[in-house]
């Protein structure tokens, strides 16, 4: 006999996996939680499987739950990417979004991939700069959105999520252990006075191994292991690693990621563009925090 897997049952699935349970599921879904439990249900029947361990107290997928995420994120992505291009006739056009270069992974992609699905025929151009250029070219109308890494909250923007700023450097490297310290930073990097006062309290000595306005150069001399740098928890590229040093270098001050433009009356674009972005980087946050606890 066939069987037909549903949509609306895998995304619920997908759901709880992105959000650690069912009650936030729900509510991302603006479903009730029995509702999203009886769709769980209703899969685990079909496949004759369990897909999620509910003997702890979170729930966690298990190891037929993780290989079916991987399927229903891809099918859920093409019906939504179906449904938008065969019937969405009401929105086009440009939208514009500024993000600061170090933070755009892991969020962004995620962000761009499901506003695409979601609104087709609207056209994201993505500039990455720095903060305080993004900044400007959101004062001068140039950006429909922006957000920015800065020390606090700040007038006219919304904090979507605040993260501790880490030392980061080569996978197993030991730059960090070098003295005087090298540094890789931006020119205009938000992080390097910190880092710098940092260092100074902690009577370390540094020099600067690369100082430039090109973040690949940043990376590469970092996964070189020829120098150290800094990032915010969470944003650090595969190929880079948080320094646990053992008290070798300095605690570094947290920051928050501010959102420009996120009020209501921007239009159904704009404020469909500032809601993944607010979810995408509050579920960062959580998966940090989670990540601490356990």
């Amino acid at each position: 006999m066939m069987r037909n897997l549903d949509i609306t049952t895998l995304r619920s699935f997908v759901a709880v996996a992105d959000h650690g349970g069912v009650t936030r599921a729900a509510g991302f879904l603006h479903l009730t939680q029995s509702a999203v439990s009886m769709q769980l249900k209703r899969l685990e029947e079909l496949l004759g499987l369990e897909l999620l361990d509910r003997s702890g107290r979170t729930i966690a997928l298990t190891a037929s739950g993780e290989q079916l995420l991987a399927y229903a994120r891809r099918m859920v992505a093409l019906n939504d990417e179906v449904i938008g291009r065969l019937t969405d006739q009401a929105f086009e056009g440009e939208v514009v979004l500024g993000v600061p270069h170090d933070i755009v992974y892991p969020a962004i992609p995620r962000v761009l991939q499901r506003f695409s699905a979601d609104f087709p025929r609207v056209k994201v151009q993505l500039i990455s700069s720095y903060s305080l250029q993004l900044k400007e070219m959101f004062q001068r109308g140039e950006c429909d959105l922006i957000l920015t890494t800065e020390a606090a909250g700040a007038e006219g923007s919304e904090t979507v999520a605040d993260l501790p700023l880490r030392w980061i450097g080569a996978p197993g490297g030991c730059a960090w252990r070098q003295r005087p310290l090298r540094l890789a930073v931006g020119r205009r990097c938000m992080f390097r006075p910190q880092m710098i006062a940092a260092l100074d309290a902690a009577d370390i000595p540094w020099e600067l191994a690369v100082e430039t306005e090109n973040d690949r150069a940043i990376e590469a001399t970092v996964s070189a292991d020829l120098a150290v740098h800094a990032m915010l928890e969470g944003t650090e590229a595969a190929h880079l690693e948080q320094i646990e040093s053992g008290g070798a270098l300095p605690e570094l001050p947290a920051h928050v990621i501010n959102l420009y433009g996120g009020e209501p009356g921007r239009g159904a674009v704009v404020e469909a563009l500032a809601d993944l972005v607010r979810q995408n980087f509050r579920m960062l946050r959580a998966r940090q925090l989670k990540a601490v606890a356990g």
